[in-house]
């Protein structure tokens, strides 16, 4: 019998692998959808606050507000062992660089049903891809 569980997620993508009374965990592993380049969504919780600890690698937490159509971004370079939070009602979205990993808490079952995207004009996306290129450069 063991009393202590163990969880590893190797797997590119979203892999929520704890989901318990309420809240969750999950594990956001680099894939190309979320590379800059290939970036031109946004998304939305309304029912809970999204937490983010990054594991491995590089990676860019997103957030935006809208006035009308065009977004103002706000981006932020994720340092190792920082836990960063993103209230509910809040766009947004995660860079990230080949081999980078996230760990994710929000409440329980978030993925399946609590979301909503909005997806970038030519504009934003080029204005986004410029300010997070900076930021990782920097």
């Amino acid at each position: 019998m063991s009393l202590i569980e163990c969880f590893k997620v190797n797997r590119n993508g979203f892999h929520p692998f704890m989901i318990s009374d309420g809240w969750q965990v999950a594990q956001l592993n680099y894939s190309e959808e979320q590379h800059i380049n290939n970036i031109n969504k946004v998304d939305v919780h309304y029912q809970t606050d999204e937490v983010f600890i990054l594991l491995e690698g590089n990676a860019v937490l997103i957030a935006a507000v809208f006035d009308g159509d065009n977004p103002i971004f706000e981006i932020e370079l994720m340092k190792k062992n920082t836990t960063y939070n993103i209230p509910k009602n809040r766009w947004h979205n995660i860079a990230m660089e080949k081999g980078s990993k996230v760990l994710i808490v929000e409440k329980s079952n978030t993925h399946l049903a609590d979301f909503e995207y909005k997806h970038l004009s030519s504009n934003s996306l080029s204005e986004l891809k410029t300010k997070v290129e900076q930021i990782m450069n920097s």
